[in-house]
């Protein structure tokens, strides 16, 4: 699975959440985080990790944090042969993190089974929704942070998606993606 989204959105935090039931479902879980690097001095955080402490403590789980290194689209240069080496290895799900990303980093859909897009419930509006790149490449839209106060907002916001996403070509004959 490919994770993308805004910053802040809650990727790493969702991920967490979602890797620790399949873990506890007896799935291997191995997470691929992918955190920009300085165009300045080329170093990076690699801090998504630091939003996954029970994960990271999992025996079930594995988690790798990568620079881009100037890589555009969202990922690394080598995202594609880690996920194999992840398969290879046993892991039944592989859920790649991509950076924090806008309109055109979406590199990871070719790479995965399901490219899931995480928005908060203030992701823009329906002409967000409807602008060409991540959104048409995605097969799954998650309106992330949806309690307390962000509920309504966060059912405006699908509602909207929802609205949009009819506008855009279908990419695939048997697939609608869903919000």
């Amino acid at each position: 699975l490919g994770l993308s989204g805004p910053p802040g959105a809650g990727k790493s935090t969702f991920i967490e959440c979602f890797g620790k039931m399949l873990t506890e479902r007896k799935y291997k879980v191995s997470v691929l985080a992918v955190d920009p690097s300085s165009s300045t001095s080329g170093g990076s955080l690699l801090g998504d990790k630091t939003r996954m402490t029970e994960l990271s403590r999992d025996m079930n789980a594995y988690i790798r944090p990568s620079p881009t290194r100037g890589t555009l689209g969202g990922v690394t240069r080598t995202t594609n042969e880690a996920i194999l080496l992840c398969e290879g290895g046993g892991y039944n799900v592989v859920l790649v993190e991509t950076v924090g990303v806008g309109q055109s980093e979406f590199a990871v859909a070719d790479m995965v089974d399901m490219f899931i897009l995480l928005l908060p419930p203030a992701g823009g509006d329906e002409l967000q929704g409807i602008k060409r790149g991540i959104i048409e490449m995605a097969d799954l839209v998650a309106i992330n942070k949806a309690d307390g106060d962000l509920i309504v907002p966060a059912r405006r916001i699908q509602a909207e998606y929802v609205s949009a996403m009819k506008l855009l070509r279908k990419r695939s004959k048997v697939w609608r993606p869903k919000v």
